[in-house]
């Protein structure tokens, strides 16, 4: 069969990271190591080179896919600093954070209807949660261990040297409580220390940091995503033949709503540059079930309904951090007659990677929430790399794909409202 004609030769793409504290630059590197592996897999070309100058984060990549050459620029509209600035330094606060993240999740009702979703993410949530509970349970266990063996032997010796009193009370409380606290401070300054590993006190700051105001955007997000409309409006006068916007984790339902409010800005716009927004891994449900949500949920129905741009959503289940094959315009309880997208499918990761590769990383959820962005060992119609640095534009490469029969696209959000 003959290759279909080239359209895109050449391409923008902006990728909008989750709640992520790291530079862009591991984002470049991924892009390099793993384009790499996919091209030698695939048999075609890439080659990716750093940006120079002060502008923007990140970087050229060339490509030559099925006989056709293709320029790609990309860039990472970055908002780590304000994930890193929701991040609660102390071990009391993120403490707090867990009981105020607790209850508005549970008190609102959101957690009853997330639990009807895939469990993956539901578990995810929990996870952090449970693990921080349990990690304050061992601390005060190793805590009452040593003051109860430091109190016991001091009240042994006082009572053999001098009998019954109140020296011997006193000592002894003193003895118990005294390192009691400490210790446990020590505990779970240790416990916060392996987080890297854990991912405990992260992912805790991440569920709260969508939570706080029930949904709402944080203002100073907010500001930033003013930012990124402008920025990738600015693309679209450009001499691209595509713009592509990649939203990963809670980058998707930033993307929702900065691409929303673009379209809603240029009503006319041209059809050419071709505008396309891919959802890799999306979370959308952990924000849009939230009672003060009603702009997000807004955005995502008016985005559902445009002509002027096409929306590819890829999830797979073998990602416990997504809500995977989850549309979530229709589990948000937004979809009308005129709902257009997202088109859902899966990205299939037990038929993709190899076997091995599979059966060995099946249980690192948080490695597997990043394997949209990697390679394949037996790529089918999702490739990120051929996606980016392509000839095809994000629609012709799925002008033919069905939806996933598995989706879930029926209502489940108990709270629908598109305005205050």
């Amino acid at each position: 069969m003959p290759a279909p004609p080239q359209t895109v030769r050449r391409r923008k793409v902006f990728y909008i990271p989750g709640y992520d504290p790291f530079p862009a630059r591991r984002y470049r590197e991924l892009y390099r190591t793993e384009g790499t592996k996919q091209a030698e897999i695939s048999d075609y070309g890439l080659h990716v080179e750093a940006t120079t100058g002060d502008g923007p984060y990140g970087w050229h990549a060339s490509g030559l896919i099925d006989d056709a050459r293709v320029t790609a620029d990309f860039e990472v509209l970055l908002w780590s600093d304000i994930v890193r600035d929701s991040m609660s330094n102390s071990i009391p606060g993120t403490y707090w954070q867990l009981v105020c993240t607790s209850w508005i999740y549970i008190a609102s009702g959101t957690l009853r209807r997330l639990a009807v979703l895939p469990k993956g993410p539901l578990a995810a949530a929990l996870y952090p949660i449970g693990v921080l509970i349990l990690q304050l349970l061992a601390a005060m266990l190793a805590a009452h261990l040593v003051g109860w063996g430091l109190s016991t032997l001091f009240a042994a010796a006082a009572l053999w040297a001098i009998g019954p009193g109140t020296i011997v009370t006193w000592g002894t409380s003193l003895l118990y409580w005294t390192p009691f606290f400490a210790i446990v401070v020590l505990v779970l300054r240790w416990f916060k220390s392996q987080d890297r590993r854990i991912y405990a006190y992260y992912l805790m700051h991440d569920y709260a940091f969508s939570a706080s105001q029930n949904g709402a955007t944080p203002t100073a997000l907010q500001t930033r995503m003013d930012e990124f409309r402008g920025i990738i409006a600015t693309a679209l006068l450009q001499d691209y033949d595509e713009v592509l916007v990649v939203g990963h984790s809670s980058g998707a339902h930033l993307a929702v709503s900065i691409l929303a409010d673009l379209l809603r800005d240029t009503p006319n716009r041209s059809a050419r540059p071709a505008l396309s927004f891919l959802s890799i891994g999306h979370v959308i449900p952990m924000v849009s079930f939230l009672p003060d949500a009603w702009h997000l949920r807004k955005d995502l129905q008016f985005l559902s309904e445009r002509d002027e741009l096409v929306w590819i959503d890829v999830t797979a289940q073998g990602d416990g951090c997504c809500f995977a094959l989850c549309d979530p315009v229709g589990v948000s309880g937004v979809a009308t007659r005129d709902k257009q997208w997202p088109l859902v499918f899966s990205a299939q990761f037990s038929r993709t990677m190899a076997a091995e590769r599979w059966k060995a990383q099946r249980r690192q959820y948080f490695k597997l929430h990043f394997q949209y962005l990697c390679a394949f060992e037996n790529p089918l119609d999702y490739d990120y790399f051929q996606i980016t640095a392509g000839p095809l534009t994000l629609g012709q490469r799925y002008a033919t794909r069905a939806p996933s029969p598995s989706r879930i696209d029926v209502p489940v959000s108990k709270y629908t409202n598109t305005s205050a």
